[in-house]
């Protein structure tokens, strides 16, 4: 019974960080650089503030990856 335990407490505690990782790498995805034309028109206050937003959410997604690690791999029953 307590494997079981185990396992379900890694579950829940591994879900969130997977959803958190797939989130961010998703935003990192979506605002890659455009090409230099479409990021001046767009809005130029948006373009100079993109790189620091960029390296906040590459920060989290190396924290969220961190914690993932961190909680190791699924236990398994010692038979």
């Amino acid at each position: 019974m307590g494997v079981e335990r185990a396992v379900t407490r890694w579950y829940v505690l591994r879900q969130p960080i997977i959803d958190e990782i797939a989130t961010l790498e998703a935003r990192l995805h979506q605002s890659e650089p455009q090409t230099s034309e479409e990021s001046d028109a767009a809005d130029p206050v948006t373009a100079e503030s993109e790189p620091a937003l960029l390296q906040e959410v590459e920060q989290q997604l190396r924290r969220a990856q961190t914690r993932l690690k961190a909680i190791g791999s699924c236990p398994k029953p010692m038979m």
